[in-house]
């Protein structure tokens, strides 16, 4: 769920104050109150861009895989 629409929905269809919102989902009052004041409808964050350990064995493995998916399940 986006935290910055229930932040948004706390605060102003459930008033509910900026301390309690900020206890409830464990963040900083400062950044419940900079959610509230930003323009931004959902903080962009970068997408993590990490090398699985197993990708230099992709291709064997999934030919492993496809042998063993046309075996008897008994085998």
């Amino acid at each position: 769920m986006a935290l910055l629409g229930i932040i948004r929905r706390w605060h102003i269809r459930d008033q509910i104050p900026l301390r309690e919102i900020a206890r409830r989902l464990g963040i900083s009052r400062n950044t419940v109150r900079r959610y509230l004041r930003s323009e931004v409808t959902e903080p962009a964050y970068a997408e993590r861009q990490t090398a699985s350990a197993i990708d230099k064995y992709a291709l064997q493995l999934s030919s492993w895989f496809k042998t063993e998916t046309d075996k008897n399940r008994k085998q």
